[in-house]
């Protein structure tokens, strides 16, 4: 059986089980095979709660985390609106196939709606085609202006 929760970063249990999970995500190919720097584990839960707008979502499975969503509240000067931003999604290995990405997505709608919010943005890795395949059949698509321009992309630039 499982849960879906509005993590309360303030408890011991939300923030151990934010950590694990993103950890985990963070040690997989999809995360960069990297294990989260001793400093982010230890401050992590901390800054989260403390910026305004973001928004914590956990699955849990028997008690167990299984899996996470981060968003933070952006907005849209087009609409002149808040937007919401899913800026990870975590599902661990063993609990994958039980629909919990789509819980997890579902109450970050929810949020974004209670928020009001114009529309919920994501990034996602041209090789993860298996979370394309979920956010496409979520209703997620490749946004464009028009198709003359083409569709965005997501670049960055380290500082």
């Amino acid at each position: 059986m499982s849960r879906i929760v509005r993590a309360d970063l303030s408890l011991p249990a939300h923030a151990d089980a934010l950590i694990f999970l993103l950890n985990e995500y963070a040690k997989d190919d999809m995360g960069g095979k990297q294990e989260l720097d001793e400093a982010v584990k230890q401050n992590l839960a901390i800054t989260l709660a403390k910026r305004p707008g973001t928004h914590v979502v956990m699955a849990f499975v028997e008690d167990a985390p299984a899996a996470l969503l981060i968003s933070f509240e952006g907005f849209s000067t087009f609409a002149c609106k808040p937007l919401l931003n899913i800026h990870d999604v975590v599902v661990l290995q063993q609990f994958r196939g039980r629909g919990l990405s789509k819980q997890l997505l579902a109450e970050a709608e929810k949020i974004a709606v209670e928020q009001g919010c114009c529309k919920l943005t994501l990034e996602v890795l041209q090789g993860n085609h298996i979370a394309q395949a979920a956010y496409t059949a979520f209703g997620f698509s490749g946004y464009e202006l028009s198709p003359e321009t083409g569709k965005a992309m997501s670049w960055q630039k380290a500082i």
